[in-house]
């Protein structure tokens, strides 16, 4: 027993029930695909103009800092996840470290990171399918691309999307994955075209000044501007690669595939994150950048490729249903071990003797997924992903260095460089990132989870009434 109630067992991955166990079907490809399939969304096509009006040229040290915060959080859980070789990521390393208790708080808020932001990328998804049929001479009834918010009655395209892909996760992980690693190709050829047609164009008078608006975050002009105001902002193009954790007990070799799929997949995405920041800013300058909705596409019209820029917004449409995919099959993940925990039904954690996968879960987190896509409008609570991102970083550093400290005598297969700094520089770092949200996020982000804790005191008293009862 822990402070925060029942600390379970460290895991091996091979202590569960054969109806309960996941199948390893994935190596170290398919994790590093899935890492970059989260990470490589609609981030790296927006954030560089938001982060450029924020940090100016500077938009470039602004990537690098976030990227260093989600490389150490990246090192903890590569020592976790191989650790811990179960399914549950940052929950399942809180489980077996902190308690049952705030298992479930940091839980609950996966919900927000996984099923929002998938929902999140479902609306933008059917946004540009609806464009692209628009400029094909197709017209979609307005009732059916825009939930009731909006003056419609659902947005049918980010449904039907949400559906597939998870009818897709539910036939298969290995063939999900192999799909995943085609999408992400797609999107890492577009990402070169861009920056080998922007780079002749490199300006060095582009970046200057590089600071424009300081290093520290200050309101300017009404706005949150500097170096670290930025960062707080582009931070939220490279969370994702948790999501590799959380199919630890599918690899096929989780002492090797799992820290090349999470930090393989971080080296490539930051790598190309400041590629494509040095191209952008240098080829047309921070102020043509800045409040662009599409910042990629819009730099290549400036340099007169319009056939490029509609190549690369298309390239967008057809691979952003691997952020959907990847995300979907971490929160069905995370449902499916909260199950098997006892936390949810039992029932959902049955696994297909056919698939090797949590049908049940996949199916009924891709309904949820859909319906919230479908008829809730994000714009206004989409920050609450990072926030429940922000906190499962920061729980699994923490777990991390308790471990260390408390259990010195595991094995482990991939041991982080100075945890006790990595590990603390990446809490604080996710703290000041956590705390520089809108106050309106911080303040929905309380209620959740006090909404969380009423639904967990209630599972206790139902589960130990069922107890009592035998």
């Amino acid at each position: 027993m822990g402070i925060f109630g029942h600390v379970k067992a460290i895991p091996t991955g091979d202590q569960e029930h054969e109806t309960h166990a996941l199948r390893k079907t994935l190596s170290w490809p398919h994790l590093v695909a899935l890492g970059v399939g989260a990470i490589v969304g609609t981030g790296i096509y927006t954030l560089t103009g938001v982060g450029a009006d924020r940090a100016g040229p500077a938009v470039i040290l602004s990537f690098g800092i976030a990227g260093l915060v989600c490389a150490c959080a990246a090192l903890a859980y590569a020592e976790m996840a191989t650790l811990i070789r179960t399914a549950g990521g940052a929950y399942t390393y809180t489980f077996s470290v902190l308690g049952e208790s705030l298992a479930w708080i940091v839980g609950w808020s996966l919900i927000l990171e996984y099923s929002l932001a998938c929902s999140t990328v479902a609306v933008g998804w059917g946004a540009y399918l609806v464009g692209w049929l628009t400029a094909a001479g197709v017209s979609l009834p307005a009732s059916l691309i825009a939930g009731p918010t909006d003056g419609g009655i659902v947005n049918l395209p980010a449904v039907l999307v949400s559906l597939a892909v998870a009818a897709m996760l539910a036939g298969g992980t290995r063939e999900s994955a192999l799909v995943n690693i085609v999408l992400v190709a797609i999107k890492l050829v577009a990402l070169v075209v861009f920056v080998a047609i922007a780079f002749p164009a490199f300006n060095p008078s582009n970046f200057e000044p590089f600071m424009p608006y300081g290093f520290v975050s200050e309101v300017q002009d009404g706005k949150a501007r500097g170096v670290m105001a930025a960062a707080a902002i582009v931070f939220f193009a490279f969370y994702g690669f948790d999501a590799v954790a959380t199919s630890a007990e599918e690899a096929k070799n989780p002492a090797r595939d799992l820290k090349i799929g999470i930090l393989g997949s971080m080296l490539v995405c930051t790598v190309i994150y400041i590629l494509v920041a040095i191209a952008a800013v240098g080829s047309v300058g921070y102020l043509g950048l800045a409040g662009s909705d599409e910042p990629l596409a819009h730099v290549l019209r400036v340099l007169e490729q319009p056939f490029a820029a509609t190549a690369i917004a298309l390239a967008a449409l057809i691979a952003l249903p691997s952020v959907i995919l990847v995300m979907m099959y971490g929160q069905s993940r995370i449902f499916f071990v909260m199950a098997r925990d006892g936390l949810l039904p039992a029932s959902l954690a049955k696994v297909s003797p056919r698939t090797g996968t949590p049908v049940r879960i996949t199916i009924v987190t891709g309904i949820f997924i859909a319906l919230v896509a479908g008829f809730f409008r994000l714009e206004s609570i989409a920050a609450l992903a990072n926030a429940g991102t922000l906190l499962a970083f920061i729980a699994t550093a923490l777990c991390m260095i308790v471990l260390r400290r408390t259990r010195p005598d595991l094995e482990r297969v991939f041991a982080c460089p100075a945890p006790l700094l990595i590990g603390g520089f990446a809490i604080i770092g996710c703290l000041y990132l956590l705390f520089s949200l809108p106050y309106s996020t911080l303040t929905n982000f309380v209620a959740w989870n006090a909404l969380g804790i009423v639904a967990y005191i209630a599972i206790r008293l139902a589960r130990r009434s069922r107890s009592d009862g035998a």
